[in-house]
């Protein structure tokens, strides 16, 4: 099996609904993401997926995302937990590059917080 990982990533604020505790306050982060195809079989240049491809879908999410307040997007059902983030990014990586072998995603709210997505 080949694995491959880009990253990206932006700055944004949120809050969290229903939840007690000091983030339910709005505040923000520098988020990093890493996006991740996996795959047995290589393209006919001996790649899984052109990291050229991948991160510049990876930056076209991350660019719709930045500098703005993440409870505004519906996709976050007005509690964008970087669980959601991580399964927004990866959905909308997949509408990118439809076809791609593409395993999961990862949200980094801090160097030692990371939620990651995987069908």
């Amino acid at each position: 099996m080949y694995t491959v990982r880009v990253e990206a990533g932006f700055s944004a604020a949120h809050f969290l609904s229903g939840y007690r505790g000091k983030c339910e306050n709005l505040h923000g982060h520098n988020y990093r993401v890493r996006a991740y195809a996996r795959g047995a079989d290589l393209d006919e240049s001996g790649m899984l997926l052109d990291f050229g491809l991948l991160k510049k879908a990876l930056r076209e999410v991350c660019e719709t995302l930045d500098h703005g307040l993440l409870n505004d997007n519906p996709a976050f059902l007005d509690s964008p937990s970087a669980e959601r983030i991580a399964r927004h990014i990866f959905d909308s990586l997949t509408a990118a590059l439809p076809g791609a072998c593409l395993q999961a995603v990862e949200v980094f709210e801090s160097d030692t917080s990371m939620a990651r997505y995987e069908p």
